[in-house]
């Protein structure tokens, strides 16, 4: 599809229209297209595009049913941006508090911003049509249409879940919470909460993470006390757990491998602050960019480094590390609750992509074991081929290599945590914790 340029004038719903676009039509993240838009609008504006641009996301195959059923014939060139423009008034009819109102009106308006002021007429008619003939309430009777999710997922689900697959599917479509992790260097944990009580401010305490708090309603993160003196991070619930289950001591060597934007990296920095030596290494220079905003921000010291993972002979200076974390390159369908876009960004035929290149990761990294060493593989899907399946295979076809359970019912056959989302309210997330044999 033919790019179409961000409107010279801002409009909210035209905005949100194009962010919806670019994410569909151009195979841009929503972070990307995010924050180019809402570098227009003030902060209650950015919440409303992010609110309503994932929306969209999350309830894609049942607004584009309505728009084929109210819709003679699908728009092309550079009118298909009103297609998306449409999808946004339908979700706000349907979804949202938005007024009936302002969901017709102002995005009829907005079509103008995009080119189509010859197409107000018809944005006006559909989504005139949609109400009058009641499509909200008439049955799909479509699961995979109403689970929200493409088919080959959808599918994918039902073959590594089973009988669970209609509740995993369910968590996968949710709301993700907001997770903070305090830095305990910084402050701790009893004066954070004193600080968010004075500042009226609501949330909740995990029994399983010592270091956490979930807020219990959206909040402006760089506004929240102690920010900008690197009292806390935000960071899921099932992430912090890698810097415990790594299980980092003093003194030693340390590698975070594809690290950005840097969350496990200041976790393990919090909990060994006497650690040998911590590297952060990722290919992407622009987000290990977020890896030393973020360490900066926190007060921690680490190295920082580009590199492939997968071509160690390219950054790294010869010494064996007693411990990695390998945080590998996955599809993220753990994480589709916090990512909505991530969904719709995928092909089916991307997984064994993903799981050649996390061998090839994983391979190279061995080498780079101390004898005795601990490797802990982590990744943000809930597929098994990228998972389980993954670190048994590396079982049996590594010799030194065994399982050190993170789980009393973990055997190499059955290898590692599988947690999904919503699970403890955390995203969807894998840990499989390897140790190399010392003779």
């Amino acid at each position: 599809m033919k790019p179409f340029p961000l409107p010279k004038q801002k409009n909210l719903r035209a905005d949100c229209a194009w962010v919806i676009y670019q994410i569909l039509e151009q195979g841009k993240s929503s972070r990307e297209c995010l924050e180019r838009v809402q570098r227009r609008h003030n902060i209650r504006d950015n919440a409303w595009l992010q609110e309503m641009s994932l929306g969209v996301m999350r309830q894609l195959p049942v607004l584009q049913h309505w728009l084929r059923t109210l819709l003679d014939r699908p728009l092309k060139g550079n009118k298909k941006i009103i297609e998306h423009l449409i999808l946004l008034g339908l979700y706000q009819l349907n979804f949202t508090r938005v007024s009936q109102h302002a969901a017709v009106g102002e995005t009829v308006a907005a079509a103008s911003y995009l080119g189509g002021a010859g197409l107000k007429g018809l944005v006006n008619a559909v989504l005139r049509n949609f109400e009058r003939e009641k499509l909200a309430s008439k049955p799909i009777e479509n699961p995979i249409i109403e689970s929200g999710l493409p088919k080959w997922l959808y599918k994918a689900i039902d073959s590594a879940y089973g009988a669970d697959a209609d509740a995993v599917r369910m968590a996968t479509n949710a709301m993700a919470p907001i997770w903070l992790r305090v830095n305990r260097q910084q402050t701790s944990l009893s004066d954070f909460r004193a600080a968010l009580d004075n500042a009226e401010v609501k949330y909740t305490l995990s029994d399983h993470h010592p270091d956490a708090l979930i807020l219990t309603k959206r909040e402006d993160i760089t506004a929240l006390p102690g920010f900008d003196k690197g009292h806390f991070a935000v960071q899921d619930g099932a992430a912090q757990l890698a810097a415990h289950y790594l299980q980092a001591q003093p003194h030693e060597r340390i590698l975070d491998c594809c690290a950005a934007p840097g969350g496990k990296t200041g976790h393990i920095a919090e909990l060994t602050p006497d650690v040998g030596y911590l590297l952060a290494l990722d290919a992407d220079g622009d987000r290990l960019k977020r890896v030393e905003e973020n360490m900066t921000r926190l007060k921690h010291s680490v190295d920082i480094k580009q590199g492939d993972a997968a071509q160690p002979s390219q950054w790294w200076d010869g010494q064996l590390f007693d411990r990695i974390l390998l945080d590998a390159p996955c599809s993220a369908t753990g994480v589709i609750r916090r990512h909505p876009d991530i969904r719709w960004l995928r092909m089916s035929t991307d997984i064994a992509n993903l799981a050649q290149l996390q061998r090839k990761i994983l391979d190279a990294l061995w080498g780079l074991l101390k004898p005795g060493g601990t490797l802990l593989y982590a990744t943000c899907s809930i597929l098994p081929q990228e998972n389980k399946l993954q670190i048994q295979q590396f079982l049996k076809d590594t010799s030194d290599a065994t399982l050190a359970p993170l789980l009393k019912t973990e055997t190499p056959e059955n290898p590692g945590r599988q947690i999904l989302p919503g699970e403890q309210q955390m995203d969807g997330f894998y840990y499989a914790r390897l140790v190399k044999s010392k003779a």
